[in-house]
């Protein structure tokens, strides 16, 4: 047969079915707008993204400046919310300036292939987000992937470099297992070895530190000449959009050559309005922060989970991608809605059940989860926890 007689999509077709034996198909699933099950799956830890007075700080926004930026930063797409309140962030997590991006997904990727490029080193945390792979893969350094939360291995790394620059990447709490970084140990580590460490606060804003101020804050870092720190907006925050956070000479440095910052339209003055009203709430109300661990610690004695969360985040290894995928439909069935993870967001072997905890759960939110993940889990039993 002629090359030209065939489709040039014609080998996504046994993609697809390579995939559906894997059990990995994934599909899009409409959320109402008022849901009827209990929700452990979304990232709004604090419970802001429907809260009152976070909704009326984005259509205050909406309002005042419209529904877009109408440009990027650089161009027409600046606004005072966007200074005000990246500052405010900064000021908040102990940094000197702060640098909103349209996503974090975005910041990632400045941050990293800004602050690296030819010639650098890039050291890399095993399990950090897709954001980072791709920032890793995008900059144009050497690249070496380390063993999870290992820091004799990032110091080998650092230790046997050629390259003149070193950065070392990793999450503070780590989005798949909720584990923590050893920041400190880390830190220590770049510091003997003149490396930036950048380190992804997505899943600990709002949740680890002194009234939600992240990791980085609680282990002491705040402000390093020689941290940076990226977040996101649309977890604890409850909006959109990202940031990166750190000395004003890199905020600087990413106005000229951050090209996801450059070339991207500025983030929504709505997404800025309700950001800004959410970190309100947290600063009010800082016990916030606390309420998503008790609360993450009940779902993890009812499944089994032997260590104590330390974020979030409880991770409940199925094992099987398709008996994952049973389990958590069944939750959904019985009214609880459950994570799913699979390859390849985790490694083969380790499809699971992602729970988050959320402050803002009731009593009775948490009695059904205790029933329903008990009757589930005795179905569909944890490998490991």
């Amino acid at each position: 047969m002629n090359r030209t007689d065939l489709s040039p999509l014609a080998w996504l077709a046994e993609v697809e079915a390579r995939r559906r034996e894997a059990g990995l198909r994934r599909s899009l699933r409409v959320r109402p707008v008022v849901a009827t099950e209990l929700d452990l799956a979304s990232n709004d830890y604090l419970g802001l993204a429907t809260h009152p007075a976070v909704i009326a700080g984005g259509i205050e926004a909406l309002q005042t400046w419209g529904a877009g930026a109408g440009g990027s930063r650089l161009v027409t797409g600046n606004t005072e919310l966007h200074q005000q309140f990246e500052q405010r962030l900064a000021n908040f997590v102990g940094a000197p300036a702060g640098l909103v991006f349209s996503s974090g997904y975005t910041a990632n990727l400045g941050a990293v292939v800004s602050l690296s490029g030819p010639g650098s080193l890039v050291v890399s945390d095993a399990y950090c987000h897709a954001s980072l792979v791709d920032a890793c893969r995008l900059s144009r350094a050497r690249v070496a992937v380390t063993a999870h939360r290992d820091v004799d291995a990032v110091a080998a790394a650092l230790a046997g470099r050629a390259e003149e620059r070193a950065v070392v990447l990793t999450e503070s709490v780590f989005s798949t297992d909720g584990a923590l970084a050893p920041l400190r140990e880390l830190h220590e580590v770049c510091r003997r070895h003149g490396a930036l460490l950048i380190v992804d606060e997505a899943h600990a804003l709002g949740v680890r530190g002194l009234g939600g101020r992240g990791l980085v804050h609680e282990a002491g870092l705040a402000g390093a000449p020689d941290v940076v720190i990226t977040t996101t907006l649309s977890k604890a925050l409850g909006s959109q959009g990202g940031a990166v956070l750190g000395p004003v000479e890199v905020r600087d440095h990413l106005i000229d050559a951050a090209r996801t910052f450059i070339f991207d339209t500025g983030l929504a003055p709505a997404a800025l309005g309700a950001a800004s009203a959410a970190l309100d709430v947290l600063i009010a109300e800082p016990t916030r922060a606390a309420d998503v661990l008790r609360h993450a610690s009940v779902l993890a004695q009812v499944c089994g989970v032997r260590h104590e969360p330390q974020s979030a985040v409880v991770s409940v290894i199925i094992g099987d991608a398709e008996a994952a995928v049973a389990a958590a439909t069944a939750c959904l069935d019985a009214g609880v809605r459950v994570g799913c993870f699979r390859p390849p967001s985790v490694p083969e072997g380790t499809s699971r059940l992602r729970l988050t905890a959320r402050a803002s759960l009731t009593e009775r939110d948490l009695e059904l989860a205790v029933r329903v993940l008990r009757d589930v889990l005795r179905d569909h039993p944890a490998v490991s926890s």
